[in-house]
């Protein structure tokens, strides 16, 4: 059973899914690539949506939160796992987006290039990267806000580019 619930943040609502007491997304609403909800039900009191709520708490304070460890499928704080459905492709490059630290960024090239370099390859399609970044199924705790174009430029966000660049300013990158 996937089990949602509404988070207000201060950058808008967002839609929280759980399954198996794992978070399995969080998505700004109407954001790109919003999910279909078909057959889940509401359910703000499931544990995974109390222990979300106190890690976007201290997020939304400034603070740098607790890092979410381990690998997925089931990477946690502790209190809150993480369980994104995905490729094998998407999920190594939310690994990857896991690895950046708070207040830092990394680019497209950068990841694909971290990505090639594991699998003993030359090169990796820096686009096949941001493909994956972009269908991140949960935002802010897998860090897809962190990843920018060459130079820096601010390029892509499934939530919108004002958000991208208010989530790296409260994290202090500009």
């Amino acid at each position: 059973m996937i089990y949602t619930c509404t988070v207000d943040t201060p950058l808008g609502a967002m839609t929280a899914s759980a399954e198996d007491d794992a978070l399995t997304g969080l998505w700004f609403i109407g954001q790109k690539y919003y999910p279909q909800s078909a057959g889940w039900t509401d359910k703000p009191d499931y544990p995974p949506f109390a222990a979300l709520r106190a890690w976007l708490d201290i997020y939304f304070a400034g603070e740098s939160p607790p890092p979410i460890k381990g690998r997925l499928p089931a990477r946690s704080t502790g209190a809150l796992r993480l369980n994104p459905k995905g490729t094998a492709f998407q999920k190594e490059v939310w690994e990857q987006l896991l690895l950046i630290p708070y207040g830092r960024s990394s680019t497209y090239e950068e990841i694909a290039k971290k990505i090639a370099a594991g699998r003993g390859l030359p090169s990796m399609s820096a686009q096949a990267v941001g493909g994956a970044v972009g269908h991140n199924p949960i935002s802010i705790l897998i860090p897809c806000h962190r990843v920018v174009g060459a130079g820096g430029n601010l390029t892509g966000y499934a939530g919108g580019l004002d958000k991208k660049k208010a989530l790296l300013g409260l994290e202090g990158y500009f």
